[in-house]
């Protein structure tokens, strides 16, 4: 029995969802069509919304409704600083913990030469006329702690000092309340070469 040309669609749009498989984007598209009608419209109507209203902030690279993003127009946040990160959700989560008061710039992404993505397939352009605009002191490198990441952080870190930045890097090791015994190898072992020294 072949299935309803419309259901495939759905189906095959799910599909492009990360870590949505076949089986996954089946199991959605029922529910949406047989459960939740009403979910269904609202999730259409949302994403249409988003991309009708979403935008790039112009100075900082996420995605806001304006021409600037409430963070790039908080005249409060240290704008000596400039936090450098992947993606949107990277920035919401250095914000959730209340202890940076910089500003920000989000890549959309990392170098991944296997992937296919270089220098030209991540926001560097609009970084370096960002970092270099005379504002920004500090230029902090908060890539993730992955392949890409680090390959990542290692160029942009060689291009801005090279521009004479100063560029840091976050630092990484144990969770806090994270037990010795439960850590990784790699992960104990960079807490050791990043520890602190007593004042």
């Amino acid at each position: 029995m072949s299935t309803p040309p419309s259901l495939q669609n759905l189906i095959n749009a799910l599909k492009v969802l990360p870590g949505v498989g076949p089986k996954s984007a089946q199991r959605m598209a029922f529910h949406l069509v047989q459960r939740d009608p009403a979910g269904a419209v609202q999730l259409a109507q949302a994403i249409i919304d988003a991309q009708g209203r979403l935008q790039h902030c112009k100075l900082c690279n996420t995605f806001c409704e304006t021409e600037l993003c409430d963070i790039c127009q908080d005249e409060q946040r240290h704008h000596g600083q400039l936090c450098v990160v992947e993606m949107p959700t990277d920035l919401w989560s250095i914000e959730a913990t209340r202890a940076y008061e910089g500003l920000y710039f989000v890549l959309m992404g990392r170098l991944s030469p296997l992937d296919g993505i270089g220098v030209d397939d991540i926001a560097l352009k609009p970084l370096l006329a960002r970092a270099l605009d005379g504002e920004v002191s500090e230029v902090i490198l908060a890539t993730n702690f992955t392949t890409e990441g680090e390959a990542t952080a290692y160029y942009l870190s060689e291009l801005l000092r090279a521009r004479g930045l100063r560029v840091s890097r976050i630092a990484r090791g144990l969770p806090v309340g994270g037990e010795l015994e439960h850590a990784d190898p790699a992960t104990l072992a960079q807490a050791l070469i990043e520890r602190r020294h007593s004042e």
